[in-house]
């Protein structure tokens, strides 16, 4: 009946709902505009995203014969939590209160649970604002866990690579940024790499070349 998205550091919150067509469960409509928005997208942050978020919504995108969108990689926050951290619980509501400053996590007001859906579904003006703020701060909340987890994040997609122009540096591989500063060696089993240490976003990454000698590879050894 409704969804709610918004461009990585764009301050505008993208909601679309029901809520004034006469047939309230038809999402024909804002399912189109849901894949439209992922058709352009290369990286999705969703929580949970991987195993329920990209599943059901490809399940609506079939089911009402639309084609696969064009491919995106799904950056999943509870993923990312579990796989980094030993946190109490792994839930939007409970990590967005411990980690986030600016946006929580709403709880639902006047109308918990199924209940908020059962008056949506009614009509009720009151529950579908309630709706609306409910999906909107879940969004902001979302971005903001996902900015405060995203340094210590490993194989998060190399958002450097997406930006085609060369610049004048390294950029950041979580980030983008080219605020990146040159810092000590990162080791392989038999190579040596430029590690680099992001000033925006304060991930690290490594460069892609190596720089210890032909000589010293050639002498070492490996079990």
């Amino acid at each position: 009946m409704s969804f709610c998205a918004k461009w990585l550091d764009d301050p505008r919150v993208i909601y679309h709902d029901t809520s004034r067509q006469r047939n309230k469960e038809d999402d024909r409509r804002i399912v189109r505009k849901l894949w439209r928005l992922l058709d352009q997208a290369d990286i999705v942050v969703a929580q949970n995203g991987i195993k329920f978020d990209a599943k059901k919504i490809q399940a609506r995108f079939l089911l009402l014969g639309m084609p696969p969108p064009s491919p995106f990689k799904v950056v999943d926050t509870l993923v990312e939590a579990r796989k980094h951290f030993g946190f109490t619980s792994n839930k939007l509501e409970w990590l967005t209160e411990k980690l986030c400053k600016k946006h929580k996590k709403k709880k639902h007001a006047k109308f918990p649970g199924f209940e908020l859906w059962r008056e949506c579904l009614k009509g009720n003006l009151e529950a579908w604002a309630e709706m609306k703020e409910y999906n909107v701060e879940d969004v902001l909340s979302l971005e903001e866990l996902y900015l405060v987890l995203r340094p210590w994040m490993q194989g998060h997609p190399n958002v450097g690579n997406y930006d085609s122009a060369i610049g004048d540096g390294p950029k950041c591989s979580h980030c983008g940024s080219t605020h990146v500063r040159r810092k000590g060696l990162r080791y392989t089993q038999v190579g040596q790499y430029p590690r680099y240490h992001c000033q925006a976003c304060g991930a690290w990454s490594r460069g892609r070349l190596t720089v210890n000698s032909k000589q010293h590879k050639a002498n070492l050894l490996v079990s």
